[in-house]
């Protein structure tokens, strides 16, 4: 897609024409079998698309090819999340997991040993990893909300709190927890730990929220590990923290688009064959101007997502304010797009036949998750 002032790379458009290819081909038919709140493939069915999706070079974009992923610049990255989530559970699902699921990429700031334990074999055979940040006591803040605490006893720390809304956790390989090893509020007081496994005293509790996919509790009493499982050094968990949510950022906001582009085709084709009064619904006025400004919101939401992106794959700027922008202005678009997408259709947009309801109330979380835009605003101002 061209725009007035600069353009995607030769490269990156095949790469945006090859995922949607696959997506139209591969991914669409596959969730198609599927009951409509569905968030993952038959594992058969999921093995078969990702084989066919690493033998194209769509497999972990976000991993250094060293280490067997993609290895995809962030302005790659956002392009694949943005037609990966064109799909009934790509919100939360891209390409309903046909491209892998990529681990935090904190952990290639580990240390070559951790890197070959985890980061690899993350990679290679597509293990479940989850990332624990968020508590009861908030998530935007980090610095001053953890409060789950590690105590070094010897060769090991003792880890003892509870982290919330963690995606994934059930199930998972293993997980980036971070927590305090030094004063409260103090941001050089936080240390983040890699947790194998499900370790003696650790347990979960689902949340049921407005998606399918639930996240999880997870508590941890006096759960040991070993302080070669440290990341990075003590106090260093606020800034590998940072590195992940402020990138992170870029391919979130991408993948909303993707959805609210998906349903703004829905709507648009509808309005084509709808007659309503004796004409279309895409002759009257109404229907007319809801199209023209999703149209126009979701370009300025893409071009603010690839500035973003463009902005760090250049190491210009400043990407935190760039990607918070992206990440506001992404979400809140695409929660407008598909609310007028459901209204062109009317009932229709708020049955199960199609998945604009799902979209309708997974967006609704994504403009809280990685941040609410309330605390964005804030670090704009």
């Amino acid at each position: 897609m061209s725009t007035d002032s600069w353009e995607l790379s030769e490269e990156l458009r095949q790469i945006q024409d090859t995922v949607g290819r696959f997506m139209a081909a591969e991914v669409k038919p596959a969730e198609d079998r599927l009951p409509h709140d569905a968030y993952e493939l038959p594992a058969d069915v999921l093995d078969r698309l990702q084989n066919k999706a690493r033998e194209i070079g769509l497999w972990c974009v976000r991993s250094p090819v060293e280490y067997g992923g993609a290895g995809l610049s962030l302005l790659g990255q956002a392009v694949v999340a943005e037609e990966a989530a064109k799909c009934r559970m790509g919100a939360y699902v891209p390409a309903c997991g046909a491209f892998g699921a990529d681990p935090p990429n904190a952990i290639w700031l580990g240390t070559q040993d951790q890197i070959e334990r985890y980061g690899v074999p993350g990679v290679r055979q597509g293990k479940k990893i989850y990332f624990a940040i968020s508590e009861a006591s908030g998530g935007a803040d980090p610095a001053r909300s953890i409060r789950a605490r590690a105590q070094r006893q010897g060769d090991r720390y003792v880890l003892n709190g509870s982290k919330m809304w963690i995606t994934g956790a059930k199930g998972a390989d293993w997980g980036i927890v971070f927590a305090r090893t030094g004063e409260q509020g103090d941001r050089g007081g936080i240390t983040a730990f890699i947790v194998n496994g499900n370790p003696a005293g650790m347990s979960l509790k689902e949340i049921p929220v407005i998606r399918s996919y639930s996240p999880y509790e997870i508590t941890f009493k006096d759960v040991e590990v070993p302080i070669e499982d440290r990341l990075g050094e003590e106090g260093q968990g606020f800034a590998i923290c940072e590195k992940w949510l402020i990138e992170g950022r870029i391919p979130y906001a991408a993948g909303t688009i993707g959805v609210a582009q998906a349903a703004l085709q829905i709507a648009i084709d509808w309005a084509k064959e709808r007659e309503t009064f004796r004409t279309r619904l895409a002759d009257k006025q109404a229907i007319q101007w809801m199209v023209a400004d999703s149209e126009m919101e979701l370009r300025a939401a893409r071009l603010l997502t690839w500035q973003a992106a463009w902005i760090a794959d250049l190491g210009r700027g400043d990407l935190k304010v760039a990607s918070s922008i992206a990440k506001v202005t992404a979400t809140e678009t695409a929660g407008r797009v598909v609310d007028r997408a459901i209204q062109i259709l009317g009932g229709l947009g708020v049955s199960r036949e199609l998945p604009l309801e799902r979209w309708y109330r997974e967006l609704r979380i994504k403009r809280i998750g990685e941040g609410p835009s309330e605390v964005h605003r804030m670090v704009l101002a």
